[in-house]
Order: structure tokens, then C-alpha cells, then sequence
């Protein structure tokens, strides 16, 4: 058999051993880019920004986000500023030049901002659409004048509501999926849980059901490469503020 020339074989042994040496924080990497995106969560007593960051990774098509940092808008929920909506849009302003703080300023204009309204403006739309409609026309022109990415403000439904909550806590329960001893993200192979919300006057029930037996009015989510199937069950009269009613009849008796 022919030899390899000894040249070659100390040439072939220091660069193994420089291999060795050069420590992995030596070697460069390209940095994932990290996003951001705002959701304005305007329930019935209060208002509340968000911001989330997320890079280009990706588990089936579908990104992987977390919470960044929040800022409480100050005053009541935006449904009392039926009289006077001017006053709700300017009240989302110190949170808005809060977040612009927060955010790289050359990421300000690729940052969606969202604004969903729950149930108060929900019932404020059933009772008086035109202060519902003036109010979203004031907070559409806070948001609009922003240097974000005005993406929408709506009030959402409650099927949609329950939804959202539904993705949240499965979300952080790991139940879409999670990380292995790699770093690497996998399938959880977990089943997905039930979410009980309780309200003042109701409590919904959301769970996911199967596609044959899921109603019409369910919401149907693509995530992380699987199709669901969500369905919320109203229970009226079995909110917190039933509840405190019942006890405290109760307790005169």
C-alpha cells in the first residue's frame, strides 16, 4: 500500500487540531431576525398593549412567538367612551409611544398592530351601532397615525374570542408542540385541552371536536400543520357575577 507523505500528514493533523481549538463562539453565524407585532386587547374594564417577537423559525409552517412586554392603557375599558370617543383614541397614545420605545425604530413600519374589542363593545354594537362604529372610527385614527403597520380593530365575536383563548393556553401548555434535548421543535404528541372562561354573566365552554361532529358555527384554525376544529358552548346565568349572587343569597338565608 502507498504511504501518505508525512507533509500531508502534519498538515491533516494541525488544522484538526485548530478544528479543535476554535471555540464555536469564533465561527460566525448569521443572527436569526427577530420581529415584533402589537395587539391592543381591549376588554370591558380595561385596555391592554402587547407586544410579541418572534424570528424566522417555524414549526410546520406556523411561527413560534412569545410575549415581549405589555403596558396597561390607562382609564376604563374604550366601551365607556361611548359620549365622547376622541377621549379613547387619546388614551391608547402613552402606550403607543411607550411601545415605540420598546421596538427597533427601523422595524416600526414592518410591526403589525392589532385592536380587537371584546364584550362590552359587543353589546354596545347590539344596543347603539353608531356609538359602537364611532368609537372604532376614533381609535382606527389613533392607531392609523402611529408609525406601526395599522393591520385592523374590530370587535370580535365571542365564538372568536374563545378561540383566540382556546390557542393561548394550549399554546402555552405545549399541546401543539415542544422542544426535544436537541433545541429542535416536535410534534407534542398531547392532546389538546378544554378551556372553561368564566365571564361576569356567562361562562363559555370551548373545546375541539372532531370535523364530523363539529357544528357549522365553529371556528376552524390551521396550525402547525394540523386543521382544528374549535366549538364554544354558552352557559348562561353561570358567570362570576351569578356566582356572587347565589352566594350571597346564601348567605342572607
Amino acid at each position: 500500500r502507498e504511504l501518505l507523505p508525512p507533509w500531508l500528514v502534519i498538515v491533516a493533523g494541525l488544522t484538526g487540531i485548530v478544528l479543535l481549538c476554535v471555540s464555536t463562539k469564533d465561527v460566525p453565524v448569521a443572527p436569526l431576525r427577530t420581529k415584533y407585532g402589537i395587539v391592543l386587547d381591549a376588554g370591558p374594564s380595561r385596555t391592554i398593549l402587547f407586544i410579541y417577537q418572534w424570528t424566522t423559525t417555524k414549526a410546520n409552517k406556523t411561527g413560534v412567538i412569545k410575549g415581549c412586554s405589555s403596558c396597561p392603557v390607562q382609564g376604563p375599558g374604550v366601551s365607556s367612551y361611548s359620549d365622547s370617543p376622541q377621549k379613547a383614541g387619546k388614551s391608547l397614545e402613552p402606550c403607543l409611544n411607550w411601545a415605540q420605545n420598546e421596538i427597533p425604530a427601523e422595524q416600526h413600519s414592518q410591526t403589525p398592530l392589532y385592536l380587537g374589542a371584546t364584550a362590552s363593545m359587543r353589546q354596545l354594537n347590539f344596543t347603539h351601532p353608531i356609538l359602537s362604529d364611532g368609537l372604532l372610527a376614533a381609535l382606527t385614527g389613533t392607531l392609523k397615525s402611529s408609525p406601526f403597520s395599522f393591520q385592523g380593530a374590530q370587535i370580535l365575536s365571542s365564538p372568536e374570542e374563545e378561540a383566540f383563548n382556546w390557542v393561548a393556553v394550549n399554546y402555552v401548555l405545549e399541546n401543539f408542540f415542544k422542544y426535544d434535548w436537541r433545541g429542535q421543535l416536535v410534534p407534542s404528541g398531547k392532546g389538546m385541552a378544554g378551556v372553561l372562561s368564566v365571564g361576569g354573566p356567562s361562562a363559555q365552554l370551548t373545546s375541539e371536536l372532531e370535523e364530523k361532529q363539529a357544528p357549522k358555527e365553529g371556528v376552524r384554525l390551521q396550525l402547525y400543520g394540523q386543521t382544528h376544529r374549535v366549538h364554544t358552548r354558552q352557559c348562561p346565568c353561570h358567570g362570576a357575577e351569578q356566582l356572587r349572587s347565589r352566594l350571597l343569597s346564601v348567605l342572607i338565608q
